[in-house]
């Protein structure tokens, strides 16, 4: 039943939300939190560098309730600004929740 709100609620904020969406609001992203652990990294070969990109390496994301790979990519590079990966996080009472890769000043 919790489930079923929960779909329920992302759905009605997935047709109303394009129209209170403010620049500053675009940069959020919703979080879950699961039970399962991700699976150990899968092991990817960095490409060469390429000036002016950073290497997003691949993860684990969550989808149709299972994990699946995202595999490494090149972006941008924002001068200033140092690239941090997209990870889990073991939340204090049990569950995982996926921090979405972004970037910081410094």
């Amino acid at each position: 039943m919790m489930k079923r709100t929960a779909i329920t609620l992302l759905a009605v904020a997935a047709i109303f939300a394009p129209a209170a969406i403010t620049p500053a609001a675009a940069q959020v992203g919703v979080n879950i939190s699961i039970g399962t652990p991700p699976p150990a990294p899968i092991y990817e070969a960095v490409p060469a560098p390429r000036v002016g990109y950073v290497w997003a390496p691949g993860f684990w994301r969550w989808e149709h309730e299972r994990h699946v790979w995202a595999p490494g990519h090149w972006i941008e590079g924002r001068p200033g600004h140092h690239w941090v990966a997209d990870h889990w996080v073991e939340g204090p009472h049990g569950g995982w929740h996926h921090e979405t890769g972004h970037w910081d000043r410094g």
